[in-house]
């Protein structure tokens, strides 16, 4: 897991350009880390995912016919990023039964987006499938890092194009 948290922090870092004014600056790499927590008492899951506003806005005006800019998208902005995430970030049961991912809002940051889920457990988890397809569709090089945290365990995955999807057990 350091590896992944050195590697999340080049990328989140290095600067690809100059930024058209009140815009976040390119980056080279194209990344997204989301951490996810087991809480047992509640019997849900927690995610919380960081992608790069210009990446986001990019995955999220695929197939529209104009540009998303999520600062002045509303509301409207919100209900695109819940409906991107439910496509793109599935969970299911080691068994791969279908979890429902409840999207619970967005927080702003200087280059980069916070997006909340939270998805219910039918009984308590072992683990979860993942898959993580967020912006594989906008950037070949698209590297989507999970991190996960139950039961005092901490489990990491790296998915990307060609490897999607992957099961962490606890």
């Amino acid at each position: 897991m350091p590896f992944f948290a050195a590697l999340l922090g080049w990328l989140l870092v290095l600067p690809g350009g100059p930024a058209p004014a009140g815009r976040p600056a390119l980056h080279a790499y194209h990344a997204s880390i989301t951490e996810l927590r087991y809480n047992a008492a509640k019997q849900q899951l927690e995610l919380a995912t960081k992608v790069f506003t210009d990446d986001f806005e990019r995955g999220l005006s695929a197939g529209r016919p104009a540009h998303v800019d999520l600062q002045t998208a509303g509301p409207a902005g919100a209900l695109l990023a819940a409906d991107y995430l439910r496509r793109t970030l599935v969970l299911k049961t080691p068994a791969g039964a279908p979890l429902a991912l409840q999207f619970l809002g967005m927080q702003p940051e200087k280059d980069s987006y916070w997006l909340y889920c939270k998805v219910p457990l039918p009984a308590p988890a072992s683990g979860v499938q993942i898959r993580n397809a967020v912006l594989l569709d906008a950037f070949a090089d698209q590297m989507n890092i999970v991190n996960a945290e139950a039961n005092g365990q901490k489990r990491s995955a790296l998915l990307r194009q060609g490897h999607e999807q992957e099961t962490l057990t606890w």
